[in-house]
Protein backbone atom coordinates (compact mmCIF):
# COMPACT_ATOMS: atom_id res chain seq x y z
CA UNK A 1 0.00 0.00 0.00
CA UNK A 2 1.37 3.66 -0.64
CA UNK A 3 -0.10 7.05 0.78
CA UNK A 4 -2.10 9.38 -1.82
CA UNK A 5 0.00 12.16 -3.05
CA UNK A 6 -1.67 15.45 -4.53
CA UNK A 7 0.12 17.73 -7.18
CA UNK A 8 2.40 14.90 -8.17
CA UNK A 9 3.03 11.65 -9.64
CA UNK A 10 4.54 8.80 -7.82
CA UNK A 11 7.02 9.11 -10.59
CA UNK A 12 7.68 12.78 -10.58
CA UNK A 13 7.82 13.61 -7.22
CA UNK A 14 8.69 17.41 -6.31
CA UNK A 15 9.60 19.94 -3.37
CA UNK A 16 5.83 20.86 -3.39
CA UNK A 17 5.08 17.15 -3.16
CA UNK A 18 2.05 16.88 -0.18
CA UNK A 19 1.86 13.28 1.03
CA UNK A 20 -1.20 11.76 3.10
CA UNK A 21 -0.04 9.89 6.55
CA UNK A 22 -1.44 8.47 9.41
CA UNK A 23 -4.63 10.21 11.34
CA UNK A 24 -4.48 11.67 14.85
CA UNK A 25 -7.72 11.72 16.20
CA UNK A 26 -9.65 11.87 13.22
CA UNK A 27 -7.15 14.13 11.79
CA UNK A 28 -5.31 14.16 8.33
CA UNK A 29 -1.32 14.27 8.38
CA UNK A 30 0.18 15.67 5.91
CA UNK A 31 3.89 16.37 5.21
CA UNK A 32 5.46 17.97 2.61
CA UNK A 33 9.26 19.34 1.34
CA UNK A 34 9.10 22.98 1.71
CA UNK A 35 11.05 24.00 5.11
CA UNK A 36 13.73 25.96 2.97
CA UNK A 37 14.41 27.81 5.94
CA UNK A 38 15.47 24.85 7.87
CA UNK A 39 18.94 23.04 8.30
CA UNK A 40 19.40 19.82 10.29
CA UNK A 41 22.87 20.95 10.99
CA UNK A 42 22.97 23.33 13.27
CA UNK A 43 25.98 22.17 15.57
CA UNK A 44 28.59 23.18 12.69
CA UNK A 45 28.39 26.61 13.94
CA UNK A 46 30.05 24.77 16.77
CA UNK A 47 32.90 23.62 14.23
CA UNK A 48 33.09 26.95 12.67
CA UNK A 49 33.54 28.91 16.14
CA UNK A 50 36.57 26.32 16.99
CA UNK A 51 38.13 26.78 13.21
CA UNK A 52 37.68 30.17 13.79
CA UNK A 53 40.08 29.39 16.91
CA UNK A 54 42.55 27.70 15.65
CA UNK A 55 42.62 28.88 12.08
CA UNK A 56 42.95 25.27 10.58
CA UNK A 57 40.53 25.97 7.29
CA UNK A 58 42.46 28.80 6.47
CA UNK A 59 46.13 27.80 6.96
CA UNK A 60 45.26 24.40 4.55
CA UNK A 61 44.00 27.27 2.01
CA UNK A 62 47.72 28.64 1.98
CA UNK A 63 48.89 25.62 0.64
CA UNK A 64 46.98 26.05 -2.38
CA UNK A 65 47.91 28.35 -5.02
CA UNK A 66 44.47 29.21 -7.08
CA UNK A 67 44.97 28.80 -10.74
CA UNK A 68 41.56 29.22 -12.31
CA UNK A 69 40.90 32.27 -13.91
CA UNK A 70 39.32 35.09 -12.12
CA UNK A 71 36.94 36.25 -14.03
CA UNK A 72 34.69 32.83 -13.78
CA UNK A 73 35.30 32.05 -10.00
CA UNK A 74 32.25 32.12 -8.09
CA UNK A 75 33.52 29.84 -5.24
CA UNK A 76 36.57 30.54 -3.52
CA UNK A 77 39.13 28.31 -2.05
CA UNK A 78 38.26 29.14 1.92
CA UNK A 79 34.70 28.34 0.72
CA UNK A 80 35.36 25.48 -1.03
CA UNK A 81 37.63 23.74 1.92
CA UNK A 82 34.70 25.31 4.70
CA UNK A 83 32.26 23.65 2.86
CA UNK A 84 33.24 20.67 1.99
CA UNK A 85 35.07 20.02 5.57
CA UNK A 86 32.30 20.81 7.76
CA UNK A 87 29.68 18.80 5.40
CA UNK A 88 32.36 15.42 6.50
CA UNK A 89 32.59 16.59 10.07
CA UNK A 90 28.74 16.36 10.26
CA UNK A 91 28.26 13.28 8.37
CA UNK A 92 28.64 14.09 4.37
CA UNK A 93 31.61 12.12 3.06
CA UNK A 94 30.71 12.62 -0.42
CA UNK A 95 31.47 15.13 -2.97
CA UNK A 96 27.57 14.36 -4.35
CA UNK A 97 26.57 15.62 -1.27
CA UNK A 98 27.36 19.03 -2.33
CA UNK A 99 24.69 18.95 -4.36
CA UNK A 100 21.40 18.59 -2.05
CA UNK A 101 23.14 20.99 0.68
CA UNK A 102 24.32 23.88 -1.52
CA UNK A 103 21.67 25.81 -0.55
CA UNK A 104 21.77 24.41 3.04
CA UNK A 105 21.92 27.95 4.96
CA UNK A 106 23.70 26.80 8.40
CA UNK A 107 26.77 25.81 5.82
CA UNK A 108 26.24 28.59 4.04
CA UNK A 109 26.72 30.85 7.06
CA UNK A 110 29.83 28.66 7.99
CA UNK A 111 31.43 29.67 4.65
CA UNK A 112 30.78 33.38 5.39
CA UNK A 113 28.24 33.64 3.15
CA UNK A 114 24.60 35.29 3.55
CA UNK A 115 22.31 32.12 4.08
CA UNK A 116 19.38 33.42 1.70
CA UNK A 117 20.34 36.82 -0.90
CA UNK A 118 23.31 34.40 -1.46
CA UNK A 119 24.76 32.91 -4.07
CA UNK A 120 24.61 28.71 -3.84
CA UNK A 121 27.49 27.11 -2.63
CA UNK A 122 29.37 24.60 -5.20
CA UNK A 123 27.94 21.72 -6.74
CA UNK A 124 30.14 18.31 -6.98
CA UNK A 125 31.60 19.17 -9.87
CA UNK A 126 32.90 22.06 -8.65
CA UNK A 127 34.34 20.25 -5.64
CA UNK A 128 35.77 17.48 -8.19
CA UNK A 129 37.56 19.80 -9.88
CA UNK A 130 39.46 20.90 -7.03
CA UNK A 131 40.36 17.40 -5.40
CA UNK A 132 41.97 16.61 -8.42
CA UNK A 133 44.12 19.88 -8.75
CA UNK A 134 46.10 19.24 -6.12
CA UNK A 135 49.78 18.44 -6.68
CA UNK A 136 52.04 16.57 -4.17
CA UNK A 137 53.88 19.55 -3.40
CA UNK A 138 50.46 21.32 -2.37
CA UNK A 139 50.15 17.94 -0.39
CA UNK A 140 53.30 18.09 1.71
CA UNK A 141 52.47 21.37 2.90
CA UNK A 142 49.31 20.37 3.64
CA UNK A 143 50.68 17.88 6.03
CA UNK A 144 53.30 20.28 7.54
CA UNK A 145 50.40 22.25 8.28
CA UNK A 146 48.41 19.27 10.40
CA UNK A 147 51.69 18.93 12.34
CA UNK A 148 51.81 22.55 13.20
CA UNK A 149 48.33 22.37 14.28
CA UNK A 150 49.33 19.66 16.20
CA UNK A 151 52.18 21.54 17.95
CA UNK A 152 50.09 24.89 18.77
CA UNK A 153 46.84 23.15 20.19
CA UNK A 154 49.79 23.02 23.44
CA UNK A 155 50.20 26.11 25.71
CA UNK A 156 53.60 24.91 26.86
CA UNK A 157 55.98 22.44 25.46
CA UNK A 158 55.45 19.26 26.49
CA UNK A 159 57.39 16.90 29.11
CA UNK A 160 57.03 13.72 26.57
CA UNK A 161 54.26 13.16 23.95
CA UNK A 162 54.02 9.61 22.11
CA UNK A 163 53.88 9.21 18.50
CA UNK A 164 51.29 6.00 17.86
CA UNK A 165 51.70 4.53 14.23
CA UNK A 166 49.14 2.54 12.70
CA UNK A 167 47.81 1.40 9.25
CA UNK A 168 44.51 0.14 7.91
CA UNK A 169 42.71 -1.28 5.14
CA UNK A 170 41.01 1.10 2.49
CA UNK A 171 39.73 -1.10 0.13
CA UNK A 172 39.65 -0.13 -3.80
CA UNK A 173 36.50 -0.55 -6.29
CA UNK A 174 38.02 1.10 -9.14
CA UNK A 175 41.07 1.98 -11.04
CA UNK A 176 42.79 4.29 -8.54
CA UNK A 177 46.53 4.73 -9.11
CA UNK A 178 48.53 2.99 -6.65
CA UNK A 179 46.41 0.68 -5.03
CA UNK A 180 47.87 -2.93 -4.39
CA UNK A 181 46.47 -6.16 -3.72
CA UNK A 182 46.97 -7.28 -0.31
CA UNK A 183 47.01 -10.94 0.84
CA UNK A 184 45.89 -10.38 4.30
CA UNK A 185 42.71 -8.47 3.31
CA UNK A 186 41.86 -10.30 0.24
CA UNK A 187 41.29 -7.24 -1.62
CA UNK A 188 42.92 -4.42 -3.72
CA UNK A 189 42.97 -1.43 -0.93
CA UNK A 190 45.61 1.69 -0.18
CA UNK A 191 46.64 1.55 3.58
CA UNK A 192 46.63 4.84 4.84
CA UNK A 193 49.01 5.52 7.86
CA UNK A 194 47.47 7.24 10.52
CA UNK A 195 50.07 9.32 13.11
CA UNK A 196 48.27 10.79 16.63
CA UNK A 197 49.81 10.98 19.69
CA UNK A 198 48.88 8.31 22.14
CA UNK A 199 48.11 10.11 25.42
CA UNK A 200 45.60 13.13 23.95
CA UNK A 201 44.24 11.16 20.77
CA UNK A 202 45.31 14.53 18.54
CA UNK A 203 45.81 13.95 15.10
CA UNK A 204 49.29 14.75 13.68
CA UNK A 205 48.45 13.58 10.04
CA UNK A 206 47.26 10.78 8.07
CA UNK A 207 49.18 9.75 4.99
CA UNK A 208 47.73 7.25 1.82
CA UNK A 209 50.33 4.88 1.03
CA UNK A 210 49.97 1.95 -1.59
CA UNK A 211 47.93 -0.71 -0.14
CA UNK A 212 51.14 -3.03 1.41
CA UNK A 213 52.73 -3.31 4.84
CA UNK A 214 54.73 -0.11 5.43
CA UNK A 215 58.02 -1.21 5.15
CA UNK A 216 60.69 -0.07 8.26
CA UNK A 217 62.53 2.04 5.90
CA UNK A 218 59.88 3.92 4.24
CA UNK A 219 58.12 4.77 7.85
CA UNK A 220 61.56 5.73 9.14
CA UNK A 221 61.49 8.52 6.24
CA UNK A 222 58.22 10.08 7.49
CA UNK A 223 59.19 10.07 11.19
CA UNK A 224 62.46 10.88 10.65
CA UNK A 225 61.38 14.20 8.95
CA UNK A 226 58.44 14.54 11.48
CA UNK A 227 60.57 14.05 14.56
CA UNK A 228 62.82 16.37 13.25
CA UNK A 229 60.01 19.03 12.33
CA UNK A 230 58.82 18.77 16.12
CA UNK A 231 62.44 19.44 17.43
CA UNK A 232 61.58 22.62 15.84
CA UNK A 233 59.56 24.05 17.68
CA UNK A 234 59.97 21.51 21.46
CA UNK A 235 64.20 21.63 21.91
CA UNK A 236 63.55 19.28 25.21
CA UNK A 237 60.28 16.85 24.55
CA UNK A 238 60.77 12.96 25.86
CA UNK A 239 59.09 11.58 22.03
CA UNK A 240 58.05 7.82 22.49
CA UNK A 241 57.46 6.02 19.04
CA UNK A 242 55.09 3.54 19.85
CA UNK A 243 53.78 0.59 17.39
CA UNK A 244 53.37 -2.86 16.36
CA UNK A 245 55.50 -5.11 15.28
CA UNK A 246 56.44 -3.91 11.62
CA UNK A 247 56.79 -0.39 13.14
CA UNK A 248 60.15 -2.43 14.79
CA UNK A 249 62.77 -0.61 12.17
CA UNK A 250 66.48 -0.99 12.30
CA UNK A 251 66.96 2.03 10.15
CA UNK A 252 64.93 3.93 13.57
CA UNK A 253 67.18 2.49 16.26
CA UNK A 254 70.11 3.53 14.55
CA UNK A 255 69.06 7.02 13.94
CA UNK A 256 67.54 7.45 17.66
CA UNK A 257 71.10 6.99 19.17
CA UNK A 258 72.21 10.43 17.83
CA UNK A 259 69.20 12.03 18.85
CA UNK A 260 67.91 13.32 22.09
CA UNK A 261 65.21 12.54 24.40
CA UNK A 262 63.58 10.20 21.66
CA UNK A 263 62.54 6.25 22.73
CA UNK A 264 60.82 3.33 21.23
CA UNK A 265 58.74 0.79 22.38
CA UNK A 266 57.45 -1.60 19.47
CA UNK A 267 55.85 -4.94 19.10
CA UNK A 268 58.23 -7.79 17.70
CA UNK A 269 57.84 -10.91 15.51
CA UNK A 270 58.44 -13.87 17.51
CA UNK A 271 61.55 -15.84 16.46
CA UNK A 272 63.34 -19.40 17.26
CA UNK A 273 66.07 -17.19 19.39
CA UNK A 274 63.41 -14.96 20.83
CA UNK A 275 61.14 -18.91 21.60
CA UNK A 276 64.23 -20.27 23.19
CA UNK A 277 65.39 -17.06 25.11
CA UNK A 278 61.47 -16.94 26.30
CA UNK A 279 60.97 -21.09 26.93
CA UNK A 280 61.56 -20.90 30.62
CA UNK A 281 59.08 -18.23 31.31
CA UNK A 282 56.37 -20.13 28.91
CA UNK A 283 56.73 -23.63 30.83
CA UNK A 284 56.50 -21.78 34.16
CA UNK A 285 53.51 -20.52 33.01
CA UNK A 286 52.06 -23.36 31.82
CA UNK A 287 52.76 -25.49 34.70
CA UNK A 288 51.57 -22.46 37.15
CA UNK A 289 48.02 -23.09 35.29
CA UNK A 290 47.86 -26.70 34.90
CA UNK A 291 48.04 -26.52 39.16
CA UNK A 292 46.08 -23.86 39.53
CA UNK A 293 43.62 -24.42 37.26
CA UNK A 294 43.29 -20.17 36.81
CA UNK A 295 44.82 -18.30 33.74
CA UNK A 296 48.32 -17.30 34.50
CA UNK A 297 50.12 -14.05 33.09
CA UNK A 298 53.62 -13.76 33.11
CA UNK A 299 56.62 -11.52 32.39
CA UNK A 300 59.94 -11.69 31.75
CA UNK A 301 62.92 -9.47 30.24
CA UNK A 302 66.38 -10.11 28.30
CA UNK A 303 68.69 -8.71 25.63
CA UNK A 304 68.72 -9.62 22.33
CA UNK A 305 70.09 -8.78 18.98
CA UNK A 306 68.88 -9.54 15.71
CA UNK A 307 70.95 -10.02 12.98
CA UNK A 308 70.43 -6.22 10.93
CA UNK A 309 70.40 -4.29 14.60
CA UNK A 310 73.77 -2.64 15.38
CA UNK A 311 73.09 -3.49 19.22
CA UNK A 312 71.40 -5.41 21.81
CA UNK A 313 68.16 -4.10 22.77
CA UNK A 314 65.93 -5.24 25.56
CA UNK A 315 63.11 -7.36 24.86
CA UNK A 316 59.94 -8.04 27.21
CA UNK A 317 57.93 -11.16 26.51
CA UNK A 318 54.69 -11.71 27.84
CA UNK A 319 53.32 -15.07 28.32
CA UNK A 320 49.41 -15.50 28.93
CA UNK A 321 47.75 -19.02 29.69
CA UNK A 322 43.81 -19.75 29.96
CA UNK A 323 41.54 -22.26 28.66
CA UNK A 324 41.99 -20.80 24.92
CA UNK A 325 45.83 -22.01 25.09
CA UNK A 326 49.09 -20.43 25.44
CA UNK A 327 49.95 -16.92 24.34
CA UNK A 328 53.31 -14.96 23.51
CA UNK A 329 53.76 -11.83 22.69
CA UNK A 330 57.09 -9.76 22.42
CA UNK A 331 58.05 -6.04 22.90
CA UNK A 332 61.32 -4.18 22.05
CA UNK A 333 62.41 -1.22 23.64
CA UNK A 334 65.12 0.84 24.41
CA UNK A 335 63.60 2.17 27.75
CA UNK A 336 65.80 0.86 30.91
CA UNK A 337 64.14 2.51 33.54
CA UNK A 338 61.03 0.84 33.90
CA UNK A 339 60.05 -2.28 35.52
CA UNK A 340 58.75 -4.79 32.41
CA UNK A 341 55.35 -5.47 33.84
CA UNK A 342 54.66 -1.61 34.03
CA UNK A 343 56.56 -0.83 31.18
CA UNK A 344 54.01 -3.48 29.19
CA UNK A 345 51.14 -2.71 30.40
CA UNK A 346 50.75 0.65 31.16
CA UNK A 347 53.02 2.37 27.82
CA UNK A 348 52.74 -0.60 25.37
CA UNK A 349 49.05 -2.11 26.11
CA UNK A 350 47.84 1.77 25.61
CA UNK A 351 48.51 2.02 21.84
CA UNK A 352 45.12 -0.04 21.74
CA UNK A 353 43.16 3.31 21.85
CA UNK A 354 45.06 3.80 18.13
CA UNK A 355 42.04 1.31 17.19
CA UNK A 356 39.41 3.68 18.79
CA UNK A 357 41.01 7.22 16.92
CA UNK A 358 41.54 5.24 13.67
CA UNK A 359 37.50 3.78 13.86
CA UNK A 360 36.66 7.50 14.38
CA UNK A 361 38.21 8.84 11.59
CA UNK A 362 38.27 5.61 9.13
CA UNK A 363 34.77 4.46 10.37
CA UNK A 364 32.25 7.22 11.49
CA UNK A 365 33.68 10.45 9.23
CA UNK A 366 34.53 7.74 6.54
CA UNK A 367 37.84 8.64 5.59
CA UNK A 368 37.87 5.57 3.20
CA UNK A 369 35.82 7.76 0.60
CA UNK A 370 39.15 7.44 -1.97
CA UNK A 371 37.14 6.83 -5.12
CA UNK A 372 38.62 9.11 -7.45
CA UNK A 373 41.04 7.92 -10.12
CA UNK A 374 44.30 10.18 -9.08
CA UNK A 375 46.59 9.47 -5.88
CA UNK A 376 47.23 12.91 -4.97
CA UNK A 377 43.29 13.52 -5.33
CA UNK A 378 42.80 10.43 -2.93
CA UNK A 379 45.64 12.12 -0.57
CA UNK A 380 43.81 15.20 -0.87
CA UNK A 381 40.81 13.80 0.57
CA UNK A 382 42.43 12.22 3.81
CA UNK A 383 43.76 15.32 4.80
CA UNK A 384 40.13 16.58 4.18
CA UNK A 385 38.62 13.92 6.43
CA UNK A 386 42.13 14.41 8.73
CA UNK A 387 40.92 18.25 9.00
CA UNK A 388 37.14 16.98 9.95
CA UNK A 389 38.77 14.55 12.86
CA UNK A 390 40.59 17.80 14.43
CA UNK A 391 37.73 20.22 14.50
CA UNK A 392 35.51 17.35 16.49
CA UNK A 393 38.12 16.17 18.63
CA UNK A 394 38.79 20.25 19.69
CA UNK A 395 35.09 20.39 19.98
CA UNK A 396 35.43 17.08 22.30
CA UNK A 397 38.20 17.54 24.52
CA UNK A 398 38.63 21.35 25.03
CA UNK A 399 35.17 23.25 24.58
CA UNK A 400 33.09 19.68 26.08
CA UNK A 401 35.68 18.65 28.63
CA UNK A 402 33.56 18.39 31.51
CA UNK A 403 30.81 17.00 30.45
CA UNK A 404 29.84 12.97 29.36
CA UNK A 405 31.12 13.80 25.74
CA UNK A 406 34.52 13.96 26.51
CA UNK A 407 35.39 10.11 25.56
CA UNK A 408 32.44 10.28 22.98
CA UNK A 409 32.71 8.38 19.96
CA UNK A 410 32.57 11.52 16.68
CA UNK A 411 29.18 8.89 15.82
CA UNK A 412 28.08 9.96 18.82
CA UNK A 413 28.92 13.85 19.10
CA UNK A 414 27.63 14.01 15.60
CA UNK A 415 24.10 12.89 16.84
CA UNK A 416 23.72 14.32 19.73
CA UNK A 417 25.55 18.03 19.46
CA UNK A 418 25.67 18.57 15.69
CA UNK A 419 22.69 17.52 13.77
CA UNK A 420 20.74 20.08 15.05
CA UNK A 421 17.32 21.56 13.58
CA UNK A 422 17.98 25.34 12.96
CA UNK A 423 15.39 28.14 11.68
CA UNK A 424 17.36 30.84 9.52
CA UNK A 425 15.97 34.19 8.91
CA UNK A 426 18.27 36.51 7.17
CA UNK A 427 16.85 40.37 8.17
CA UNK A 428 18.30 43.76 7.03
CA UNK A 429 19.96 44.19 10.59
CA UNK A 430 21.03 40.58 11.67
CA UNK A 431 20.75 37.31 10.70
CA UNK A 432 18.93 34.97 13.16
CA UNK A 433 18.96 31.60 14.18
CA UNK A 434 16.14 29.75 16.14
CA UNK A 435 17.19 26.08 17.42
CA UNK A 436 14.26 24.21 19.28
CA UNK A 437 13.13 24.92 22.63
CA UNK A 438 13.00 21.30 23.44
CA UNK A 439 16.57 20.43 21.82
CA UNK A 440 18.36 17.82 24.66
CA UNK A 441 21.09 19.59 24.98
CA UNK A 442 20.33 22.77 24.65
CA UNK A 443 21.48 23.80 27.65
CA UNK A 444 25.02 22.26 26.57
CA UNK A 445 24.90 24.28 23.47
CA UNK A 446 23.97 27.20 25.45
CA UNK A 447 27.28 27.33 27.62
CA UNK A 448 29.45 26.21 24.64
CA UNK A 449 28.44 29.28 22.56
CA UNK A 450 28.84 31.45 25.88
CA UNK A 451 32.46 30.13 25.69
CA UNK A 452 33.12 31.33 22.47
CA UNK A 453 31.62 34.97 23.46
CA UNK A 454 33.77 35.12 25.81
CA UNK A 455 36.92 34.10 23.82
CA UNK A 456 36.21 37.08 21.05
CA UNK A 457 36.19 39.49 24.42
Amino acid sequence: MCNKETKSTKNNFTDETILKLFTVQKKEVEISYTGEQVSSDGGALLLKEIDNQINLISEICSCIEDERDPRYVKHGLKELLTQRILQIACGYEDANDCDSLKDDQIFKLCAEKLPQSAASLASQPTMSRLENSIRRSVLYRIAEVLANNFIKSYAEEPSIIIIDCDDTDDIAYGQQEMINYNDYYGDYCFMPLHIYEGMSGKLITTILKPGRRSKGVNVFAILERLIQHIRKSWKNTRILLRGDSHFCSPEFMNWKKEQKNVNFITGLTGNKVLNELSQITKDSAERSYKKNNAPVKMYHTFSYKANTWDEEQRVIVKVEVNEKGTNVRYVVTDIRDYRTKQLYETCYCQRGSMELRIKDHKTYLKSDRTSCHKFEANQFRVFLHSAAYVLIHTLQKEVLKNTEYFNATMKTIQLKILKVAAYVKEMKTKIKIELSRFFPEKDLHVNCFKMFNCLRC
